[in-house]
């Protein structure tokens, strides 16, 4: 396997060769490193003034990897497991090698040239056999949006026999004027995502692994829905999983401020009318599922009335900052025992959320693709089958009032879809016909009279515990 990365930094305020220290590696001493079944080898075709190449040799051992657990054998096909193209086309491998190579570049750290690591520089990658399980244009689909110019040319079976057609290679050229860090990055999530394999178990580690790469573009990406299942080989909990925690990293959520100058915040507003109902009900114990940095759970603390508050989220980073924001660490005692931090997916059954009094969604159920509600739905009002639930989201009529919001856009870059008043009330109403539940409507912030509030809220009490 084979990659170039250069760049050309003619008339910048330092030499080419000054990309030997972005990269932690001499121009004049190849490096070698040790690998899963094979090795990889650092050098430089050309270090000047003008123009600098760094490039990436791996060389695979057919026979090691197999003997190592990674090979796998082809359906039917015993010694495809030794007889193969792979060890000689960029793919997970070649990936994992440039993460161990160039683990610092990665991280945007160079204490020697500090500035040139943080600015964007002119770059050009070069990977002459790259698997692209989709053809070439979706090298253009992934690449391009992140500032990338694309010339990915599909490789022939036999130059000598055009009718025998291309093959699933392409060889890749990228150029574009990028940070080192940010490209490296791109390059360590792309190469096994556009190969759509990988060559070791995918577990939920891998999902660190790529919230940690992803963290400044992934969230943002067009194709982000696609880049997160290929890299997690399908796993569509790991994806889901990636995609909420990106949201948490990278998202801004709109400034939900009332028009009114000195009114109370939407968002403040939001979680104040939450606990008024939770008081309404009576609720005791209570869950805040998608909990975030604990906003709401905050707020509740307040009330000493309720006995156990279990503040759940997907991302282990957001618990952590919740923990964080609440001082939990230095809380009471007794504030502690009644306070209660769990990762789990809001889509998925839990059966530790089981017999509560009430569990809280609030602007939960627009951050899950529409296709997972019916598992959201199934883990809440079955699964946990609390005696009340809470359940806020957007208004999306409403959206014409935030000046700040272009028309067409949602609230947050993570939203899957934000509601009309209709919309809300009939899955509403669906999921309390379906689960024994009654519902009632109420609204969040001042409701205008032409498209209402801006956010909705759906009590659903358990008819059996009315």
């Amino acid at each position: 396997m084979f990659l170039t990365i250069g760049t050309d930094l003619a008339g910048e305020d330092a030499p080419a060769s000054d990309f030997g220290f972005l990269l932690h590696k001499n121009p004049a001493r190849p490096q070698a490193i040790d690998v899963t079944g094979g090795s990889a080898h650092v050098f430089y075709p050309e270090a000047t003034g003008e123009r600098c190449t760094a490039a990436v040799l791996l060389e695979i051992d057919p026979i090691g990897l197999v003997k190592a657990g990674r090979g796998k054998a082809a359906e039917g096909f015993t010694l495809g497991q030794y007889v193969n193209d792979r060890p000689y086309a960029a793919s997970s491998l070649l990936a994992v090698a440039l993460g161990k190579l160039f683990r610092t570049a990665m991280n945007g750290r160079c204490d020697a040239r500090p500035d040139l690591a943080a600015r964007p520089i002119p770059l050009e990658v070069h990977v002459p056999a790259l698997p692209c399980n989709g053809g070439a244009d979706l090298a253009e689909r992934f690449f391009a949006p992140l500032g990338w110019t694309v010339d990915a040319r599909p490789v022939p079976l036999d130059p000598e026999i055009p009718a025998w057609g291309d093959s699933r290679y392409v060889d890749l050229r990228l150029t574009g004027v990028l940070r080192l860090a940010d490209a490296l990055k791109h390059l360590y999530v792309m190469l096994p995502v556009l190969d759509d394999a990988k060559h070791y178990w995918v577990g939920s580690d891998e999902v660190d692994k790529l919230v940690r790469a992803g963290e400044g573009w992934l969230a943002a990406h067009p194709e982000k829905d696609l880049i997160s299942h290929r890299y997690l080989a399908h796993r569509r909990y790991l994806a889901d999983a990636v995609l909420e925690r990106l949201a948490e990293v990278d998202g801004v959520e709109l400034a939900e401020e009332s028009p009114d100058e000195g009114s109370v915040s939407l968002a403040v507003e939001r979680r104040t009318t939450v606990a008024a109902v939770l008081r309404e009900l009576g609720a005791r114990r209570i869950a805040d599922i998608g909990c975030g940095e604990g906003a709401l759970v905050g707020e509740l603390l307040k009330d000493p009335m309720i006995g156990e508050l279990i503040a759940t989220d997907v991302s282990a980073r957001a618990l952590i900052a919740a923990k964080r924001r609440l001082h939990y660490d230095d809380l009471p005692d007794r504030q502690r025992d009644r306070l209660k931090f769990l990762q789990s997916s809001v889509t998925y059954a839990d059966e530790r959320l089981a017999g509560l009094d009430a569990v809280v969604l609030m602007e939960v159920v627009e951050h899950v693709d529409p296709p997972r509600l019916p598992a959201l739905a199934d883990s809440v009002f079955r699964a946990a089958h609390p005696a009340a639930v809470v359940v806020t989201t957007p208004n999306s009529e409403y959206n014409v009032r935030f000046p700040s919001l272009p028309a067409g856009k949602f609230r947050h870059p993570d939203h899957r879809f934000e509601w009309t008043r209709a919309e809300f009330r009939t899955w509403s109403q669906q999921v309390a016909d379906r689960f024994g539940y009654t519902v009632q409507f109420r609204a969040v912030g001042a409701e205008d009279p032409e498209v209402g509030p801006p956010t909705q809220l759906a009590l659903f009490r358990r008819e059996d515990a009315r």
